[in-house]
């Protein structure tokens, strides 16, 4: 009887038999992941140096300890009690742990001189070289920055009224990224208006951020980028100013976020991997990422996926989540500029109170574009979401007619309150399964 009845489950639900399946990969790519391990040795940054007033510049003192740290074999790098002043970036080193102590507040200067030399990063996809993030390390190894301190940025001070005179070199920039223009000649810093980020490894291996709050940022507030096996956890952001995206892994490979909590002035969490021709380039993609048990209160989207996209985006596991604000609370985005693909997607055990647009959301053609290199979106899971209100619409699912969304499964959907229930174009076989909108049940199954 048994057997028999798991035969007729397994005829009646393929699909959930599949999600289940596939839930078990992300089993496999977290044992992947592995937490830094460093030497048991601690440098009190203190022995170095009196860094506690905090009118006096402790960046000297704090680089030169982490610099020792690593070329003795590495540690940990423990900032003390107290309100402490970096007069520009602090550069992680490999198998440094940057310890920020309970009732440390690191205060970064708001003066942009202060960042220089350019360094290389990513700035809304494209690489450049710019002024350097605040807490930036280049193509490390087993690092670290941990702690119940507070980082701040002070980026209201200076940086985020840049957004209104950056346009000129955004537009230089993307236009370079288009052309091919050899990175070494895309310097930028001196005089330019791109904002850095907050905390920003490039290339680097094995990376633990935990602990620490996050508050004031610049720019993009936890940015990874070309990294691999990073663990994002405990993690506070505060933080509203303009592109305050708490956590976007770019290009990254095998990511765990988890027991984070965001409050941004924009998305939440948004994985990217490159911007247009400059990301088909490099062709690296944001793969096997893990999100998990966090809360999201974001002036703009919650978990979002895009738009910089075109060294693609696969296997991505999201559960667990509560968002109490957002406009698009679960959001996929790319526009005709983008190309390449975003696929293997699955999200379960969602809770969102409000959104002031979609609940669900597709958008292929993001911010409009002229140009014909539509992105792949296939093969999406979607399980167990409950929400309360959405100020637009419950699932939005629109495709281009170049080449429209493949393989979308919701199942187990309720929403209690939303002018529109479903708005869908240029789908192909999607399937919602024991979907409640406004107390009404809506199954499809769309094959076409």
């Amino acid at each position: 009887m048994n057997k028999y009845l798991a035969i007729v489950f397994l005829l009646c639900f393929p699909s959930i038999i599949s999600a289940e399946n596939n839930w078990k990969k992300a089993k496999s790519i977290e044992k992947r992941i592995h937490v830094p391990i460093f030497r048991p040795v601690d440098y009190q940054v203190t022995d170095f140096g009196n860094i506690t007033d905090e009118d006096t510049n402790a960046r000297p003192v704090i680089q030169q300890v982490i610099d020792l740290c690593s070329k003795e074999g590495g540690g940990r790098v423990i900032l003390p009690k107290g309100k402490l002043f970096s007069k520009g970036p602090i550069v992680l080193k490999s198998n440094v742990n940057l310890y920020i102590s309970e009732g440390c507040e690191l205060l970064f200067s708001s003066d942009e001189d202060n960042y220089l030399p350019v360094v290389l990063t990513r700035w809304e996809g494209t690489d450049v070289y710019n002024y350097s993030p605040l807490i930036y390390a280049s193509h490390a190894s087993n690092i670290a920055i941990t702690g119940k301190g507070i980082l701040n940025g002070q980026g209201s001070k200076n940086f985020c009224n840049w957004k209104k005179r950056q346009k000129p070199d955004q537009q230089r920039l993307r236009v370079m990224g288009t052309n091919g223009v050899p990175v070494w000649e895309r310097m930028f810093g001196k005089s330019c208006y791109l904002r850095p980020a907050f905390v920003e490894p490039v290339g680097c291996d094995n990376v633990l951020i935990e602990g620490i709050t996050l508050i004031d940022s610049p720019f993009w507030v936890i940015h990874p980028v070309y990294s691999s096996n990073i663990i994002i956890r405990d993690v506070t952001v505060n933080s509203y100013n303009y592109n305050n995206d708490g956590c976007d892994p770019e290009s990254c490979t095998n990511v765990l976020i988890e027991n984070c909590r965001f409050h941004t002035g924009d998305d939440a969490i948004a994985i990217k991997s490159g911007r247009d021709q400059d990301g088909w380039k490099v062709g690296r993609p944001a793969e096997n990422i893990i999100i998990r048990n966090c809360t999201m209160d974001s002036k703009a989207n919650g978990i979002c996926v895009g738009s910089e996209i075109s060294g693609g985006i696969r296997n991505i596991f999201v559960e667990n989540v509560i968002i109490t604000s957002c406009n698009d609370a679960i959001y996929f985005k790319s526009n005709l500029d983008r190309g390449s693909y975003i696929c293997d997607i699955f999200v379960r055990n969602i809770r969102v109170e409000k959104a002031l647009k979609a609940i669900i959301k597709f958008e292929s053609d993001y911010k409009k574009s002229s140009q014909t290199y539509p992105t792949r979106f296939e093969n999406f899971t979607i399980q167990k979401i409950s929400a309360g209100e959405a100020s637009e619409s419950g699932i939005d699912i629109s495709g281009s007619a170049l080449l429209p969304i493949h393989n979308v499964t919701i199942d187990r959907f309720t929403l209690d309150n939303t002018p529109k229930e479903i708005i869908m174009n240029n789908a192909q076989n999607v399937k919602l399964l024991r979907t409640r909108i406004n107390g009404k049940l809506i199954n499809i199954n769309n094959n076409e």
